[in-house]
């Protein structure tokens, strides 16, 4: 177990749910991690079409926002966008020592 959390989501980071296209893409507009060792690890997110909503913010809780659908499309401090590969990925190999 970790003394601290591994958190997912940073503020700024722009968001998407990979369950709800409806609500458009979002914003982390707060971040809320306590300092007590067990304590919750929040984001708020504001979606475009104009709620926020309330995740679990720790990784290494089954109930993280990432197990849940959120998944981010860029980083507030890269501020680039992540995109995916389109090509298949190549078989692995076995390393033979």
């Amino acid at each position: 177990m970790h003394d601290r959390p591994r958190l997912y989501l940073r503020l700024g980071d722009k968001v998407i749910h990979l369950r709800y296209g409806e609500w458009g893409e979002g914003a982390v507009v707060e971040e809320m991690t306590s300092v007590l060792v067990g304590g919750t690890c929040l984001v708020r997110i504001l979606f475009e079409d104009g709620q926020q909503r309330t995740f679990n913010n720790d990784l290494d809780n089954d109930i993280c926002c990432y197990y849940f659908g959120i998944r981010r499309q860029s980083h507030s401090l890269l501020g680039e966008e992540r995109q995916r590969s389109k090509r298949a990925a190549s078989p692995r190999r076995l390393r033979q020592d």
